[in-house]
């Protein structure tokens, strides 16, 4: 058993915005505990039951060596935050314990994001409905977890109890057909264990006569692993169970159960079964892994590394040996002629020598420019923290939310991270409104999410989902973001503008801009754009089939491993085509490489939208407006994501590759 919530929501009609947001609900119960424990007070929070609570060795001692008494406290909020992203906590039960079952949502099979709360259906309730605090990640996954009826304890088995009578009305009746027909699924969360199953069951039978027959499930029978005092699995079985047949209408006698005055009375039951395992509670999240009641996509898929690091091998093969045996022939070439300064290198010259007096000529909207490259740096050291933390074991599988939780706290610390990158480039390339940047950086990624975020939200509100963030959820992330992202902002970019340095240009950039000749039709920009998108798009095209099932599935991803190694082959394509693609533009006496750069990578989020709306048609059975908004308008940013990371990357690449080249002919 957990800890005792230290804020409970008391209603007795359920409503979707619970009170998340405030202490307690946003932090967790060992949290809070952890709150307690840090700042040295003599008591937390406690409970019936509640054993085995590991304190954290080196997170404690890290807290309690401050002798001062406001830096003790610093520390250990700042403690109390980690932890309640990446805490593990032992709950160890003695025999006879009751061991909470809460109830949470209930959802179309197929939609996995169109959720509600499990009391929205005709089924048995408490008189009046406590709810769970909440961790920011959980009311981000669209988690409402209450109380139920069901009194399970520990090693104690049940058999056939009843849970509740119910009397349904006829519109009731036909909100749980409504239900199973559209195969409704609910889940459960015992110990943080989630148990899932169908609301009832449908069976078609002959062609001529058709028969179409609905049952709901009355009867559910848990059974629950256990080693020693730690829950380790549980589950849900209904095979040995007869449905409850629905019929059109309650007006008539069902199924022997008496019914009158247009109503329907239902009995419902329940068992639990404990049975011991051998797998420790440390390992408890196999068992999950391994438990079907979802179809399993997510596999060691070679093939997919294979076909990508061959490319990779291919693409760095072109690049250093063939790129490198072209520019050798062209030092070669160019450095014949020893004398001379750096203007009078270009007689009688041509390809990528001659504009060496413009290759440095800075670009149109610098601004925008240097934010691009500010957030797609942030994205890139938030991308990286987010993998290396999986790598770590911080997001197991029973910490629900924690990738939700982790996402928006690195996103608000790593800002710094773009307003340094943009304002000390935009200063480099003599940028004069430092501050105009800073904004335009902060709100280059904020803006279209808090537009599209608005509209998906809306969408949930309008149709009562889970989905739909309370309001002070909503104040509480807009803090975070005003509170410290944007303030994180603002000094990154201070320090990078009083710390950047000169433009480091090899060759002095001339005052009148030369003439660029007439360009073939492939070296156009959308030429660029749909190579330089594709390549990097096959690389990952097979990996990018097991996120979007596991994103916009039910599954929870695993294979971090293989997912640093595509993100690592990722950014090494990109790299490699952008340099490439460089190349050939310079090489045709074409000096606008600063945005093409961006531009011929960065499309690869476009690639990665055309995928998205390929596999809701094509690899889903994904439907309804609420579905629908969600998918396309998270799709949307995460193709802007791509695009600002992989067109960082490119940028960056190409810069290094020209300073290379032109620093290497024998100039004045």
């Amino acid at each position: 058993m957990r800890i005792d919530s230290c804020v409970r929501l008391d209603q007795s009609e359920l409503q979707h915005g619970s009170r998340t947001g405030q202490l307690g609900d946003v932090l967790s119960e060992p949290v809070l505990f952890s709150y307690f424990w840090l700042l040295g007070e003599p008591s937390g929070p406690s409970g019936p039951g509640v054993r085995g609570i590991q304190r954290p060795n080196w997170f404690g001692w890290f807290c309690i060596i401050r002798t001062d008494v406001t830096r003790r406290r610093t520390m250990a909020v700042l403690c109390v935050l980690i932890l309640g992203l990446f805490s593990g906590w032992a709950v160890g039960y003695k025999q006879g314990d009751n061991v909470t079952l809460y109830v949470n949502k209930v959802g179309p099979y197929h939609n996995p994001q169109e959720t509600y709360h499990y009391y929205t259906l005709p089924v048995c309730r408490p008189d009046k409905v406590h709810h769970k605090s909440l961790s920011l990640g959980e009311v981000l996954d669209g988690d409402r977890m209450a109380e139920s009826l069901y009194h399970i304890r520990f090693r104690e088995n049940v058999e056939k109890k009843t849970l509740c009578k119910l009397t349904l009305s006829e519109k009731q009746v036909d909100e749980l057909r409504e239900a199973i027909e559209e195969l409704y699924y609910f889940e459960f969360v015992l110990d943080d264990i989630p148990i899932w199953g169908f609301v009832g069951y449908i069976e078609e039978s002959g062609f001529l006569p058709h028969s179409h027959k609905v049952g709901l499930w009355t009867h559910l029978d848990f059974n629950i692993e256990y080693n020693s005092d730690s829950v380790i699995f549980a589950n849900v079985s209904v095979k040995d169970v007869k449905p409850f047949p629905l019929e059109e209408g309650a007006g008539a006698a069902v199924g022997g159960v008496g019914v009158g005055g247009g109503s329907l009375t239902v009995t419902h039951t329940y068992s639990v079964h404990w049975y011991e395992s051998n797998l420790p509670s440390a390992r408890r999240a196999e068992r999950l892994r391994d438990y079907s009641f979802f179809p399993k996509t997510l596999e060691i898929h070679w093939l997919s590394i294979i076909n990508s690091l061959v490319l990779v091998v291919l693409l760095l093969g072109f690049v250093i040996i063939i790129l490198m045996r072209v520019l050798k022939n062209d030092f070669a070439r160019y450095n014949v002629e020893e004398e001379g300064g750096c203007d009078d290198l270009d007689q009688g010259d041509n390809g990528w020598k001659i504009i060496h007096t413009d290759v440095f000529r800075f670009p149109p909207f610098k601004s925008l420019l240097c934010a691009v490259l500010g957030v797609g740096a942030q994205f890139l050291t938030l991308a990286t923290a987010i993998i290396v933390m999986a790598l770590l074991g911080m997001f197991n599988i029973h910490r629900h939310g924690a990738i939700n939780s982790a996402a928006i706290v690195l996103y608000a610390l790593t800002s710094c991270v773009s307003g340094y990158v943009s304002c000390s480039f935009y200063t480099q390339i003599n940028g004069q409104r430092w501050v105009w940047n800073i904004i335009l950086t902060s709100a280059l990624f904020s803006a279209p999410l808090f537009l599209t975020w608005s509209v998906v939200n809306s969408v949930h509100w309008w149709s009562g989902s889970t989905q739909a963030l309370p309001a002070t959820t909503v104040l509480l992330l807009l803090g975070a973001w005003v509170l410290v992202g944007f303030p994180l902002t603002v000094i990154g970019g201070i320090v990078g503008k009083n710390r950047a340095g000169s433009f480091q240009a090899p060759c002095r950039t001339r005052n009148i801009p030369r003439q660029i000749p007439p360009q073939p039709w492939y070296k156009h920009t959308f030429v660029h754009m749909a190579i330089g998108g594709f390549l990097p798009f096959s690389a990952i095209s097979v990996e990018l089939y097991y996120i979007f099932a596991t994103v916009w599935g039910r599954e929870h991803y695993t294979l971090y491993g293989i997912l640093l190694c595509v993100f690592a082959i990722l950014l090494s394509v990109g790299a490699c085509i952008s340099v490439a693609l460089t190349y050939f533009l310079l090489s045709g006496e074409d000096y606008r490489w600063w945005w093409r750069s961006v531009l011929s990578t960065g499309s690869t989020g476009l690639f990665i939208f055309v995928y998205s709306v390929f596999y809701y048609r094509n690899r889903s059975s994904m439907s309804g407006l609420v579905q629908s908004s969600e998918f396309f308008g998270y799709s949307l940013l995460t193709a802007l994501v791509f695009s600002l990371m992989l067109g960082s990357v490119s940028f960056w690449a190409s810069l290094a590759f020209i300073r290379y080249i032109y620093r290497s002919l024998k100039m004045d």
